[in-house]
């Protein structure tokens, strides 16, 4: 096996990228057949992070003109998948959020690559079982100092 670390992130992220192939990870149904933009995909997965975002937010995150984000924005209100809303305190801020049909579609999404990894659980042992769980607290743990640092 190879000791170098970078050698081992490589190999662990070739792994990963079989193992993605081999699973032929598929794309929900109404991904493939919604008449939606990747742009417009990009903004829902956006606010899914992220939440409720200002128009500005959003256009600087997808690294796009505000007049853009509009434009992504009312075609995503007019399919349904996005809410907009005037800030109280100040109309001039709108607030964009995943409409309840949005966060049912992002949900499939997740949904699929859980079926997918609950399928290769299926075929381990206890003691993998187990082996695998502690790596997942490890990620998980790295994930949440990676996402205390990077705010």
């Amino acid at each position: 096996m190879k000791t170098d670390e970078s050698d081992l992130t490589r190999h662990i992220l070739q792994r990963v990228e079989e193992i993605y192939r081999l699973m032929g990870t598929s794309v929900p149904e109404e991904w493939l057949s919604s008449d939606m933009t990747v742009t417009q995909l990009r903004m829902l997965l956006l606010l899914q992070s992220f939440g409720p975002l200002r128009m500005s937010d959003i256009a600087a995150k997808l690294q796009v003109t505000l007049p853009t984000t509009t434009i992504i924005v009312n075609n995503l209100v007019r399919k349904n998948m996005a809410q907009r809303e005037a800030n109280p305190q100040d109309r001039r801020l709108v607030i964009c959020k995943l409409s309840p049909e949005g966060q049912k579609l992002i949900n499939k999404l997740w949904d699929s690559g859980r079926i997918a990894i609950e399928k290769l659980l299926e075929g381990f042992t206890a003691e993998q079982m187990q082996k695998t769980a502690e790596m997942a607290e490890l990620f998980y743990r790295n994930a949440l100092d990676f996402a205390k640092t990077n705010k």
